[in-house]
C-alpha cells in the first residue's frame, strides 16, 4: 500500500505539470482556434532563459527566474501572437499548425546551437530529501511540485470565474461574435490568453527541468504528452485538460514500474486511441457542432 501511495503522489506531481501545459493548449484553442505544436519547446525555452540570467548576467536563481519568466511571457505570448498567429490564422488552422511545427524545429535547433547538445543541471526548488507519512516515503520535491501545480490551477480558476476579465475571457471562448456585440474587447481577451499560456509554460519549465535537466530535446516528449492529455480530457474544457494531465501522469508512472520502462511511451498512445474511438470529445469534453 505504501508503494502505491508513493507512485500515486509522484504520478500526480508529473501529471500536474502535464496539466499546466495542456491547459495552455486548451485555452489557445478555445479563444483563437490556435493549435500550437511548439508548446513543448515553449516549456523547454524558459529554463534556458533562467540559465542565461544566472550564467551571463550573474543573477541568483530567483531573480533569474523573474527575468526568464518576463521574457517568456513577452516572447511566447505577445510576440508569438503578433508575429505568427495573427498573420497565419487568416489562412486557416492547417497553415498555422505547419508554422508552429516549423517554429518548434527552429527553437530546438537554436538552443542546440547556442547551448550545445549536453544536458545542463538546473537548480531544484526543494531539498532532495524524503518525508515519511504513515509508512509511505514521499519525495519532498514531488510534494512541492504538486502543491505548486494545485495552487496555479486554483488561482487560474478563481481568475476565470471570479473576475470580470476572466468572465469576459470565458465569453470570448464560448462565442466571440456575441462577445463583441456585448462590448467585450475580444482581441484583448485573446491576448490575455496567450500571456497566460506564456506564464503556464514558464511554471511548467521551472518545475520539470530540475528533474530531467535542461536539454534542447525536452520539448519533444513533453509537448506530445501534454497534447495527448488535452485530447484525452477534452480539448474544449480546462477541467478536461487537468483531468487528462493527472491521468496520464499516474498511468505513466505505474506503467514504468509494473510493466516496463521500454513500453511506457506506448501507454499514452493506447489511452488516446481508446478515448478517441469510444469518446471522441474526451472524458470531460463537450460535443461541438460546427456549420460546414
Amino acid at each position: 500500500m505504501a508503494d502505491l501511495l508513493q507512485l500515486l503522489v509522484a504520478g500526480l506531481a508529473t501529471g500536474g505539470i502535464y496539466a499546466l501545459v495542456a491547459i495552455g493548449f486548451t485555452l489557445l484553442w478555445q479563444t483563437s482556434q490556435t493549435i500550437n505544436f511548439a508548446q513543448g519547446e515553449f516549456v523547454m525555452l524558459p529554463a534556458f532563459f533562467v540559465l542565461i540570467g544566472m550564467g551571463y548576467f550573474g543573477l541568483s536563481f530567483w531573480p533569474a527566474v523573474a527575468l526568464g519568466g518576463a521574457l517568456s511571457v513577452v516572447l511566447l505570448g505577445l510576440v508569438f501572437k503578433k508575429l505568427m498567429v495573427e498573420p497565419m490564422i487568416r489562412h486557416g488552422v492547417l497553415p498555422l499548425v505547419i508554422a508552429t511545427i516549423g517554429l518548434a524545429i527552429l527553437m530546438k535547433e537554436a538552443v542546440r546551437q547556442f547551448y550545445g547538445a549536453d544536458a545542463w543541471p538546473f537548480p531544484v526548488l526543494a531539498a532532495t530529501t524524503d518525508v515519511t507519512v504513515f509508512g509511505a516515503v514521499f519525495a519532498v520535491q514531488s510534494l512541492v511540485i504538486l502543491a505548486i501545480c494545485v495552487a496555479v490551477v486554483v488561482a487560474l480558476q478563481l481568475f476565470l470565474g471570479g473576475t470580470r476579465t476572466g468572465r469576459c475571457m470565458q465569453a470570448t471562448a464560448q462565442n466571440p461574435t456575441v462577445a463583441r456585440l456585448l462590448g467585450i474587447r475580444v482581441e484583448r481577451m485573446i491576448l490575455y490568453t496567450f500571456l497566460i499560456n506564456g506564464a503556464l509554460v514558464t511554471v511548467a519549465s521551472i518545475l520539470i527541468t530540475p528533474i530531467y535537466l535542461a536539454k534542447f530535446t525536452n520539448g519533444e516528449w513533453l509537448g506530445l504528452y501534454a497534447f495527448i492529455a488535452a485530447i484525452i480530457g477534452g480539448f474544449n474544457q480546462v477541467r478536461g485538460a487537468i483531468a487528462g494531465g493527472l491521468l496520464l501522469g499516474v498511468v505513466d508512472n505505474f506503467a514504468a514500474v509494473y510493466l516496463s520502462s521500454q513500453y511506457r511511451t506506448a501507454i499514452p498512445l493506447l489511452i488516446l486511441i481508446v478515448v478517441v474511438l469510444f469518446r471522441p470529445q474526451g472524458l470531460l469534453g463537450r460535443i461541438e457542432e460546427r456549420t460546414v
